[in-house]
C-alpha cells in the first residue's frame, strides 16, 4: 500500500449540516481527507476562502493505486447528504514525495537524484517556493528534467487523468435521460 495526495472536487461547498456529518461520519474519521468550511457571511470577512477552495477536499489516502484511492473518496463523499466527487485537480505545484508518487519513483530516490543533477546546466529544477522546512517544485519542470534522462513519463499520471474523466463523466450523467444503449454505443462498458 501507498500513500497517495491529491485534491478531489465535490459539486458544492459543504453546508455547515454537511461539515456536521462529514466530522461523525466513520469513513472520514482518521482525518485523511480534510475540507475548507466557508463562514456563514462571507462579506462581513476581509479574507475569505474562495469559491473554488469551499469545493475541494484535500486527500491523504493508503491504497494500492491512486485510481483505488480516489476510487475510494469518491464512493465516501457520497454518503453525506447532498454531496459528489465531481473531479480531480491536478496540481503543478508538488512536494518531491508528491512528484515521487507521480513518476512512480521512491521519495528517497528523487532526493539523490534532486541533490546530483542540480550541478549540471539542464538539470533538476530548483524549489519554486517553500515554508516550513518543505520544498515546493514545479511538477511540469520535474517532468520535462526526467524525460531529459530517458524517463517516458506522461504530464499527468494515468490514474489521475481517468478519474478526473470518469468523474466529470459521471456528473455530466447525474439526471441525464440517456439511454444504456446510447451509452453503449459510445463505448462505455456497461455493467
Amino acid at each position: 500500500m501507498s500513500d497517495w495526495s491529491f485534491t478531489l472536487l465535490i459539486n458544492q461547498p459543504l453546508t455547515p449540516e454537511q461539515a456536521d456529518a462529514f466530522d461523525h461520519c466513520d469513513a472520514f474519521a482518521d482525518g485523511s481527507v480534510s475540507y475548507t468550511l466557508g463562514p456563514d457571511n462571507p462579506e462581513a470577512y476581509p479574507h475569505s476562502p474562495s469559491a473554488e477552495a469551499l469545493r475541494q477536499l484535500s486527500c491523504d489516502i493508503e491504497a494500492p493505486t491512486l485510481l483505488d484511492a480516489i476510487a475510494q473518496v469518491a464512493r465516501d463523499v457520497r454518503l453525506i447528504p447532498g454531496l459528489r466527487a465531481v473531479g480531480v485537480r491536478y496540481d503543478d505545484t508538488v512536494t518531491l514525495e508528491e512528484a515521487a508518487q507521480r513518476c512512480g519513483r521512491s521519495h528517497h530516490e528523487l532526493v539523490e537524484l534532486a541533490k546530483s543533477q542540480r550541478r549540471t546546466a539542464d538539470g533538476f529544477p530548483q524549489p519554486e517556493s517553500g515554508s516550513d522546512g518543505t520544498e515546493f517544485y514545479s511538477w511540469r519542470k520535474i517532468a520535462a528534467s526526467l524525460a531529459r534522462l530517458g524517463d517516458a513519463r506522461t504530464e499527468a499520471p494515468r490514474d489521475l487523468v481517468i478519474a478526473d474523466r470518469a468523474l466529470r463523466l459521471a456528473e455530466a450523467l447525474e439526471g441525464a435521460d440517456v439511454l444504456p444503449g446510447t451509452l453503449h454505443s459510445l463505448g462505455l462498458p456497461l455493467a
